[in-house]
């Protein structure tokens, strides 16, 4: 069940739930997206059209991370950086 002090079963639940997390907000983005837009808000409108597409890597590199806890990664060599 733990590893190394780490209880990666624990880890793997945060993750998804920061996963949720994102993903609520990422739907939230998308409806602001179209508000701005209709609104004729054509710089806004691509600034949170960005942002949503931002919170998608994000959670992409989550997804990594899962694979990488899991044992699927395409590499073993994870690194973590600051954003």
């Amino acid at each position: 069940m733990c590893e190394n002090s780490v209880n990666v079963p624990q880890l793997k639940l945060s993750i998804g739930q920061v996963d949720d997390a994102i993903a609520l907000s990422q739907q939230w983005l998308e409806q602001l997206h179209h508000l701005a837009d209709h609104g004729k808000k054509p710089e806004a409108s691509a600034e949170i059209a960005q942002a949503g597409v931002l919170l998608g890597e994000a959670r992409a590199r989550l997804q990594s991370s899962l694979d990488a806890l899991e044992g699927r990664a395409a590499s073993s060599d994870v690194t973590v950086e600051l954003v």
